[in-house]
């Protein structure tokens, strides 16, 4: 965890800091030297593409003080950036850059603990800091920008996953890379981040809240305010992947929901989605909450992947993955229609609460 706040600077805003020196402090996450020109010098990644992604967390639409602390807006920052990786086949990250904006007001230990959380993340997952930018501005946002590469194959290796010790080659995981027949599986339980914030905000009351042992609540919160980039899929999807099926992954993360990565996967490939009301990978321990079916589908946040397989692999990645599962399958049909598996129409019925489509920036 990020180091706690030295009482001699617990008061001073970035106002009182100035730009030079906020950029000197934040210098002490990076590696030595790293702040000290206006670029960064990259790695070579050989003959490994490298892969780029930016998003962005703005406060009051991301993250608030009252649902996340500042060490958690640094860790879910980063994680978000880091899934996106790993949604496209990466198994290394390269590194990050911050782009921070905030009011002059903006204590620097709320600034210390975002960066602590971001230094966490990248412990936790590899890469540094390589750089950024900050500025004064109305309201908070982090911009993150992550770099990372593909698995590097072996010369001369097996590409056989049957085989023991064989190294799989591997290469991108693209939303327009699913096919009619492909097996839609998911890499873990969906809903539980929506019922953390729930948590964080005080919205359920009554039954609801009774219905939660400490457990649940506990494993809720964490997945709200500390995701996890599934980078461990990606290398047990390569492990799994047997030579003659070639290397064909459609999908995504479900950062905007189960059904929204759905929808995106199969609008991508030209084809429908069914998925499995029966199937919906919730935690067991939340499936007696009224909300579940919805939040499972559209809560959003829970950053596991949503992959399109051919079914024997699908198989293979499920007997190999704890917490995979198939939840649906890609059909012939209107590019991006979402349906259900038992031949009902997408629409009211998901715990009584309809069927989301997921999380939308500008909705």
């Amino acid at each position: 965890m990020a180091d706690p706040p030295n009482p001699a600077t617990s008061q001073e805003t970035l106002a009182d800091l100035g730009e030079w020196e906020l950029i000197r402090r934040l210098g002490a996450f990076a590696p030595p030297g790293q702040f000290a020109d206006d670029a960064a010098l990259l790695p070579s990644t050989e003959d490994r593409p490298l892969v780029v992604n930016t998003d962005v967390l703005v406060e009051g639409l991301h993250f608030s003080e009252t649902t996340t602390a500042a060490a958690d807006v640094g860790w879910r920052a980063t994680a978000a950036n880091l899934s996106d990786l790993a949604a496209m086949g990466c198994t290394a990250v390269v590194g990050i850059t911050v782009a921070l904006v905030a009011p002059a007001a903006t204590p620097w230990p709320w600034v210390e603990g975002v960066y602590g959380g971001i230094k966490e993340a990248l412990e936790a997952y590899g890469g540094v800091l390589l750089g950024g930018d900050c500025s004064g501005g109305a309201q908070r946002l982090l911009a993150i920008t992550a770099l990372g590469t593909w698995a590097a194959e072996a010369p001369g290796a097996a590409t056989d996953a049957n085989q023991p010790g064989a190294i799989a080659s591997s290469g991108p995981i693209r939303r327009c890379d699913g096919f009619p027949g492909d097996w839609l599986v998911c890499t873990g339980p969906h809903g539980l981040s929506r019922l953390g914030l729930a948590l964080l905000q005080g919205e359920l009351r009554g039954g609801s809240a009774a219905l939660l042992d400490p457990s649940l609540r506990a494993r809720a919160i964490q997945a709200h305010r500390r995701p996890r980039p599934r980078f461990d899929a990606v290398r047990a999807l390569i492990a799994t992947r047997q030579a003659r099926l070639g290397w064909r992954v459609g999908g995504c993360d479900s950062s905007d929901g189960l059904a929204a990565a759905a929808a995106a996967i199969a609008a991508s490939s030209g084809c429908a989605a069914q998925l499995d009301r029966d199937a919906l990978p919730l935690d067991l321990a939340m499936a007696g909450l009224p909300q579940a079916a919805a939040w499972c589908l559209g809560g959003g946040e829970d950053f596991e992947l949503v992959l399109a397989l051919e079914p024997p692999w699908a198989e293979a990645l499920i007997a190999a993955l704890p917490g995979a599962s198939v939840v649906g399958v890609l059909v012939e049909g209107e590019a991006g229609s979402l349906g259900w598996s038992d031949g009902a129409p997408w629409g009211p019925g998901a715990g009584g609460r309809g069927a989301p489509t997921g999380y939308s920036h500008f909705g």
